[in-house]
């Protein structure tokens, strides 16, 4: 069960999560977060979700490689967070988490009852728009909070335009 919204009504701050991997078009689900959060006087939270790996019995490999994953995940972040912020203006809320990425997603919108809505972006690719606009579209696991699924398509003017 997730927790009750706290709203602006409440004093809370409108969030607007994006989710953060290494596909280029995550970068068009943190501007379009990024604009609605200015526009609204709300926040941006932008989410990585590293996912766990089969290490075997490796402990050594497996701290080792956790270790380079999180630092790989702190830079995207930062690169993308750095972009925001001098294009926008704002500044974003970085969270790395790991874990299955649907799961990840609902333990942060329980753990920040500020959060109100999840942002993904639609790939372009010939494969469709991606595991997480596909799960959302079909019978995979539904979110406590509105979704926008934001197009890759679309440029920064025009996520100006509609925020």
């Amino acid at each position: 069960m997730v927790s009750k919204r706290i709203g602006r009504a409440a004093g809370g701050k409108r969030k607007f999560l994006a989710i953060i991997d290494a596909t280029t078009e995550c970068v068009r689900a943190a501007t379009y977060a990024a604009y609605r959060a200015k526009a609204s006087g709300g926040g941006a939270v932008f989410l990585f979700v590293i996912e766990p790996g089969d290490f075997g019995h490796w402990i050594g490999v497996e701290k080792i490689m956790r270790a380079e994953a999180e630092e790989a995940a702190n830079a995207r972040l930062a690169k993308v967070a750095d972009d925001i912020r001098e294009r926008i203006g704002i500044e974003p809320e970085l969270v790395v988490r790991e874990g299955k990425v649907s799961e990840e997603i609902h333990a942060l919108i329980e753990a920040d009852r500020e959060i109100a809505i999840l942002v993904l972006a639609a790939g372009d690719a010939k494969e469709g728009p991606g595991p997480l606009v596909s799960a959302v579209a079909g019978r995979g696991p539904s979110f406590p909070i509105p979704v926008t699924v934001v197009p890759a398509s679309l440029t920064d003017e025009e996520i100006e335009a509609l925020s």
